[in-house]
């Protein structure tokens, strides 16, 4: 591990869904570089490694850009929704 980085779970409840990718401002908003992995009960899951900063994300859900329910600090976008954010 770089010195600086921290280990960092994402996760979310969606037992429904065939696919879900983390995106965010860590890697340049792409929807297909950090596909989650599906655990049991529907809970997926993505370790970053990330340096400190202040990073904005959202899962992409099925094709549906969704937020994290478990993160209630976010920010406004230009889109007109907000993305979540996370402070390290």
């Amino acid at each position: 591990m770089k010195k600086g980085t921290k280990r960092i779970e994402f996760k979310i409840v969606a037992p429904q869904a065939e696919t879900v990718y983390l995106c965010g401002s860590f890697n340049n908003w792409s929807e297909s570089s950090d596909p989650m992995e599906k655990h049991g009960a529907g809970t997926w899951k993505k370790i970053k490694m990330l340096s400190g900063g202040t990073y904005e994300y959202k899962f992409l859900v099925d094709g549906d850009w969704t937020l994290d329910p478990e993160c209630h600090d976010t920010t406004p976008n230009e889109f007109g929704t907000e993305n979540n954010v996370v402070y390290l």
